[in-house]
């Protein structure tokens, strides 16, 4: 295995972004050329050209139900170049956390290598300010089963496909990442008895764990939520060196029984250990004492779980992962000394064609304005983006998806030599709306944190939420999900609920509750664990742990996740803020 070489991956780095505007070029004229046959791209009508202007005359901007006929034909086994020259042989599925409904994306090698050269560029980066060393992480990745089309092609989640790839391990080991679990364990049928051997196979390993990580930041949470729960079971496992009954699946328990060894002294300590803390603060830590920093994806969807992150992670650095979705990759977090809240993202200009969508102006005020304006500004160029303003952005990929509405928008926090450093600001379909308000995942995050704070002197934490728009009601109305950890009197509840409505800063909605053409926001409690009910569906439904994350806002085609909220609610306030 060929040693990997920082400075080489940060030297190519740099050459690649000093002439950023060229390799996009040349990255488009690949693309173009390699796909030629594609039938897409012939019924455009580029006759051969592969210049970005005559590329950007010809070829519609499209979103996922555009492309949906075409992908269907090749999932049904249409080997003819539908979307790109050679036939693509696997699929990915989207989360599908927040329709309801997963979607199939095209996957191939060109995509997987992006892939990795992100994980290298970052790694590069990341270990110049926080080195690792011969050691191993402790990632509570999931794979779920490949399967096969009825058209015969293989399809899985996104993180499924890169997983289980030979080159996805060679990387981690030149990497000096790689993970502790073995794999019977990262692909195993059932999360849960995946996530305790996870824990088990960090605590057998745990002067050798030197990061810990997860595609998402709810993923880190969630196990350590989990540990709370099971710590002593994973004592005295590790103290009689044998597994417990709750794991059942033979081929876990199997290669298990090989890392398990009768070790009383360890017990002892992690028992010691645990009973010291308060509250678990700094859990991360006590227990994996070589462990330089913690990893993931920790911004848009997952900042909410931030707070109970550091908790668990005590003085340790949280670095924000890199920026892509099941689309592809996009940029490398190559500043990681910054936090979570204050990420970015250099572009890679080599692992596609970037283009993005002025949304005119940055000031937060009229944001929500600028997102659903009908008036749409011509897309410019990677290396035409201005500082401070905000786009939505545009891919192209090596995997058939031609000027692809992500629909993301960012802001652009700087340049690294030609190449934009774009910090991500929200997804841009709109979360709540009912007639002039406007308010988005963000809006709605920062409405739930401002809330929250009523909870704090009673010791209790928000830990998940959602949303919905209720229409069927005169006039309709905001309705707030909460779960939360512990009990409050009514009084906190209701003070919670008014907080909320007045937190909607929009102008829109501000205007409208003032003259009841928006009803009074209402908040719903949960019972502790329905979120994991509403986790168990989307495991149910063929979705794994490591691309989980919690629908902000529940449309109405959501019905099974609906109807496990409304089933679950134990108490729930309207506001009376606004008289």
């Amino acid at each position: 295995m060929e040693e990997f070489k920082a400075e080489k991956v940060i030297d190519e780095f740099e050459e690649l972004t000093k002439d950023a505007g060229r390799v996009q070029r040349e990255t488009l004229k690949k693309i173009l050329e390699d796909n030629a046959s594609a039938e897409y791209l012939q019924k455009q009508g580029l006759n051969g050209r592969t210049d970005p202007e005559s590329y950007e005359a010809c070829v519609p901007l499209v979103t996922h139900p555009d492309l949906e006929p075409y992908i269907k034909r090749i999932v049904d086994g249409d080997t003819s170049p539908v979307l790109t020259g050679k036939p693509i042989k696997t699929m990915s599925l989207s989360s599908g956390t927040t329709q309801g409904k997963q979607k199939y994306v095209p996957f191939n090698d060109e995509l997987l290598e992006t892939t990795l050269q992100i994980y290298r560029t970052s790694f590069a980066f990341r270990n110049r300010e926080f080195p690792v060393r011969n050691g191993m992480a402790l990632q509570f990745i999931y794979g779920s089963k490949q399967f096969k089309t009825e058209g015969g092609l293989f399809a899985g989640t996104a993180t499924t496909n890169v997983f289980s790839s030979s080159q996805f391990k060679t990387t981690m080991k030149a990497i000096e990442s790689p993970c502790c679990s073995p794999d019977e364990v990262i692909f195993g049928p059932y999360f849960r008895q995946s996530l305790y051997c996870h824990l088990l196979c960090g605590l057998i390993h745990h002067n050798e764990i030197q990061l810990v990580s997860s595609t998402f930041a709810h993923s880190i949470v969630y196990a350590f939520r989990t540990f709370e729960q099971v710590w002593e079971q994973l004592c005295a496992d590790i103290r009689d060196g044998v597994l417990t009954k709750d794991v059942t699946v033979p081929s876990i328990r199997a290669v298990m029984s090989k890392l398990l060894k009768p070790n009383p002294e360890l017990a002892e300590r992690i028992y010691k250990k645990c009973s010291g803390l308060s509250n678990w603060y700094g859990v991360i830590p006590a227990l994996f004492p070589n462990v330089k920093y913690v990893y993931g994806i920790m911004t848009g969807s997952m900042e909410p779980y931030l707070k109970k992150l550091r908790h668990y992670a005590g003085d340790l650095p949280l670095l924000s992962a890199d920026y892509g979705s099941s689309e592809g990759w996009i940029g490398a977090n190559i500043n990681p000394k910054l936090p979570p809240e204050l990420a970015t993202y250099a572009v890679l200009p080599n692992i596609g064609y970037f283009e993005f969508i002025p949304l005119r102006g940055s000031a937060e005020e009229d944001r929500q304005d600028k997102i659903q304006s009908s008036f749409e500004s011509k897309p410019v160029g990677l290396t035409e983006v201005k500082i401070g303003e905000e786009y939505e952005i545009i891919v192209t990929n090596f995997a058939g998806l031609y000027r692809y509405r992500l629909g993301d928008v960012v802001k652009i926090a700087g340049f690294h030599n030609m190449t934009p450093k774009l910090q991500f600001v929200c997804r841009r379909n709109l979360l709540l709306t009912i007639n002039i308000d406007k308010n988005t995942e963000k809006d709605l995050q920062l409405a739930v944190e401002a809330a929250a704070e009523v909870l704090a002197p009673e010791k209790v934490e928000v830990v998940d939420f959602t949303s919905q728009v209720d229409k069927l009601t005169d006039p309709g109305h905001y309705v707030i999900f909460w779960e939360i950890s512990g009990e409050v009197s009514d009084e906190v509840s209701s003070e919670c609920c008014n907080c909320l409505d007045r937190s909607f800063v929009d102008a829109g909605y501000i205007s409208s509750r003032k003259v009841n053409t928006i009803g009074p926001l209402e908040l719903r409690l949960v019972r502790r664990g329905t979120f994991q009910k509403i986790l168990d569906h989307y495991l149910g439904i063929g979705g794994v742990l490591s691309q989980y994350k919690t629908p902000r806002c529940v449309n109405p085609n959501n019905s099974m996740v609906l109807q496990i909220l409304c089933s679950n609610v134990v108490k729930s306030h309207f506001s009376t803020a606004f008289g």
